[in-house]
């Protein structure tokens, strides 16, 4: 179960105590558990601060603070307080990556049997898509809309989604795109052939929650090896 600590502290000396925590992070390398740090400050009290620090579990964070080097920073800490610091130890029953759940309704949305749905709860109407496959890059919602019906038109398909790794206003999904050739694509005539792809898509998030931007990477080569484009290259 992940674990996370809270410290609520104050201090006037914000900028050594940053300093510090540089001086740790340098110090524990391939030694800390600890694996992610935000710091906050108070919006109404500028001497107000809150460290998080995020853990695998209890007993790794235990062994966090066992280490000489935290033990040090700590009592150095504690000298850059206007007051002793307060600690507060939480197991996470509820963690959502909300921006990663998006991400992953943006595919299922666009693989959906049928008419396709509105996309306007799930991308941004200035929408900017980078994809290597495409001359020009596909902005604004309509033209998105154009985009993934051409996709549609030609396959009946699903995504699945592998894994997933999220990081400030970015998410990156490594997915396997798996389809049924049922139309026309690229020129080529329904060959009922059964494909399947793999590649990955960087998704960045507005601040209202929606997709903003994207980077595609795909084995678009090996599709149309698959539905039987390069045959009269091999020959």
């Amino acid at each position: 179960m992940t674990f996370v600590q809270l410290i609520d502290c104050r201090t006037s000396r914000f900028d050594e105590m940053d300093r510090l925590m540089d001086t740790w992070v340098e110090q524990t390398k391939g030694k800390r558990t600890a694996t992610h740090a935000v710091v906050g400050k108070d919006r109404s009290d500028a001497s107000h601060f809150i460290e998080i620090v995020e853990f695998p579990s209890y007993e790794e964070a235990m062994r966090n603070s066992n280490l000489p080097e935290t033990d040090k920073i700590f009592r150095d800490l504690v000298a850059l307080c206007d007051e002793m610091p307060t600690f507060t130890d939480l197991d996470v029953v509820r963690d959502e990556q909300l921006d990663a759940e998006t991400a992953r309704r943006f595919f299922d949305t666009v693989a959906i049997h049928g008419n396709l749905p509105p996309l306007d709860g799930l991308i941004a109407e200035s929408y900017h898509d980078h994809d290597p496959a495409n001359e020009q890059d596909t902005i604004g919602m309509d033209a998105m809309r154009r985009e993934v019906e051409m996709w549609r038109s030609g396959f009946d398909f699903a995504f699945s989604v592998e894994d997933q790794i999220a990081q400030d206003d970015r998410v990156c999904s490594r997915w396997t795109w798996r389809g049924t050739h049922k139309g026309e694509f690229m020129g080529l005539p329904a060959t009922g052939k059964q494909v399947t792809m793999t590649g990955s898509t960087i998704h960045r998030f507005s601040d209202d929650g929606k997709i903003a931007e994207a980077w595609w990477q795909y084995d678009r080569l090996g599709l149309m090896a698959q539905l039987g484009a390069l045959d009269a290259l091999e020959r």
